[in-house]
């Protein structure tokens, strides 16, 4: 099995959320077999912020599905999207 980089956009629900901690919350919840690898604040617009992290996964079908579905589960999350899944370099 190999491992792939999946960079994912995690939208907090209002300007007021702590990212800082939302991230430590994420990192909390990764399930077994996903490690963190990286992440950045990236501004959005009216102050808002998104967190964009990278996260190794293994190759399987259905890879990112339980990471998607662990970080929506954490409360201050409004949305996870997957916007790019690659070979970790």
């Amino acid at each position: 099995m190999g491992e792939v980089a999946a960079t994912m956009k995690i939208m907090p629900v209002d300007v007021d959320t702590d990212l800082e901690e939302l991230k430590d919350k994420l990192i909390a919840v990764l399930p077994e077999g996903a490690e963190y690898g990286t992440h950045k604040f990236e501004p959005i617009a009216f102050g808002l912020k998104a967190i964009v992290m990278i996260v190794i996964v293994g190759d399987l079908e259905g890879g990112t599905e339980s990471v998607e579905e662990a970080f929506a589960s954490v409360d201050g999350v409004e949305s996870v999207t997957v916007t790019e899944v690659g070979r970790p370099v």
